[in-house]
């Protein structure tokens, strides 16, 4: 088992620099091996552990061990060899001879990520068979630990092993914190493909782990079983100034899918869209339930005539007395089959004569045909007039009716229309077109989240399609 990290770091707010200053008396102990030599570096903390010097027994160069005492292996980061260091002697674990690899993250360069300073003292890329490669840095700090940097270009993740095994809540989620983690990625088996820097556990190229992943927005929970040890680590994805804020590089280029655990950048205003909606649009039903409606009817008879003469009737007076005030008159004729009425609508003022118009017909037919039998047309319809001026009105109200024979135009039967006059009106269409002016945009910021989410899934083992 590889040793665990500090366990209790220092604690003292003045903490002084734990990093020490590589100046000074740098031989304090000397220890020589069969190929190397390991020299202390001081501290300006006693609390703070020392680091350690040795010169690489393959290639020669000078070697700082950050986590002395903890580190068991370290990779040259001149010559690429693996060395152990669990012993005063150095030996050579594993040697390589080839170029090292340019990091993005040199070796031994500090950043402070979450208010901490951390060095960077390991690197390792790794990949599932060659395929889906990613980068792991091991992060140090004297006084707080281990922690994990991750990417594979889309994004940097920070994370930090647990000391504990997450609950499981469901057959495959787990709870970690109270915060559950849905199943990402199935169980698959992931190697090590190059490996550079100082290591709390033996780590060496072609090392493979199990490893499987659960998310949820921001955050991922990690399992790895290698053949030593089950480990589970907790990783937070850092916002893109983050990392840059922290070691002066550049952003994550971004780019293809959203990461697993990247938060949707449209849920949060697609919730306040969604809620500025419903309660725009919930005051304009009790906008519409206070004000709408109709009141004080009015109705008359009116017997069509069968030669096709219009006929006339007269309803009111009717008296509005706001200042604009709708009105409503519906006309309806139950008897009437393949028939229409031609209805004329004429609202009068009786005191400036102002007069208002609107015409209407109600019609209905129906028949038999290939399909079967059909209707269409409606036996009531009704006209609104918007805006009227107070004042008494009467109106006048002009009826034809027509029917269809089969083969021509006739005049309608012996048929009856009921018309009827209100007061006020509601302006159904009205009131849909508000809302959809107000539902419009909650709807497109909700369209984009739900694309988002989708195409996040779809990278997931769990996505249900046959792709993967």
């Amino acid at each position: 088992m590889p040793p665990e990290p500090p366990e209790d770091p220092p604690s003292s707010d003045d903490r002084p620099n734990p990093w020490g200053e590589a100046s000074g008396e740098e031989l304090v102990e000397a220890v020589t091996g069969a190929t190397s030599e390991r020299t202390v570096l001081p501290s300006e903390s006693d609390s703070a552990p020392a680091a350690e010097q040795f010169n690489c027994p393959n290639c020669g160069g000078s070697i700082e061990i950050k986590a002395a005492g903890y580190s068991v292996s370290i990779v040259c980061q001149y010559c690429g060899s693996t060395l152990d260091i669990t012993n005063p002697d150095v030996s050579i674990i594993q040697r390589y001879e080839g170029e090292v690899r340019k990091l993005e993250l040199p070796l031994g360069s500090r950043g402070e990520l979450r208010g901490v300073e951390w060095e960077v003292i390991g690197y390792q890329r790794r990949s599932e068979n060659g395929s889906y490669p990613w980068d792991e840095y091991l992060l140090f700090n004297p006084y707080e630990g281990y922690r994990y940097l991750d990417t594979d270009g889309r994004g940097w993740s920070f994370g930090q092993q647990l000391t504990a095994s997450p609950e499981k809540k469901s057959l495959l989620g787990f709870e970690v914190d109270g915060e559950f983690y849905e199943p990402f990625y199935a169980q698959t088996r992931a190697q090590v493909d190059y490996v550079l820097g100082e290591f709390y556990w033996r780590v060496e190229v072609g090392e493979e782990a199990l490893t499987a992943d659960f998310v949820r927005p921001g955050k991922m929970l990690s399992w790895e079983r290698s053949a030593k040890e089950t480990v589970w680590t907790l990783t937070e994805l850092l916002e893109p100034n983050e990392i840059t804020d922290a070691f002066g590089i550049e952003p994550p280029r971004g780019g293809g899918l959203p990461l697993p655990h990247q938060p949707s950048p449209y849920r949060k205003k697609a919730g306040q869209f969604m809620k500025l909606a419903l309660a725009v649009g919930a005051a304009l039903l009790i906008i519409t339930a206070l004000f709408g409606g109709t009141s004080d009817p009015q109705t008359t008879r009116i017997n069509l005539a069968t030669n096709g003469v219009e006929q006339m009737a007269k309803i009111g007076p009717i008296t509005l007395e706001r200042p604009r005030q709708a009105v409503t008159v519906s006309a309806q004729a139950p008897g009437i089959e393949n028939s229409w009425v031609d209805l004329t609508y004429t609202l009068t003022n009786n005191d400036t004569g102002e007069i208002f118009e609107a015409n209407n017909v109600v019609e209905r037919y129906s028949g038999r045909d290939a399909e079967g039998n059909w209707s269409e047309g409606s036996s009531y319809t009704t006209s609104k007039f918007s805006m009227i001026p107070a004042g008494t009105y009467e109106l006048n109200v002009y009826a034809a009716g027509s029917r269809w024979t089969g083969s021509q135009y006739g005049s309608s039967s012996n048929a009856q229309v009921e018309v009827t006059i209100e007061k006020g009106a509601t302006f159904y269409s009205n009131l849909f077109l508000a809302l959809l002016v107000v539902f419009i945009p909650a709807l497109w910021q909700w369209w984009k989240h739900l694309s988002f989410e989708s195409r996040r899934r779809s990278d997931s083992d769990f996505a249900g399609d046959d792709d993967d």
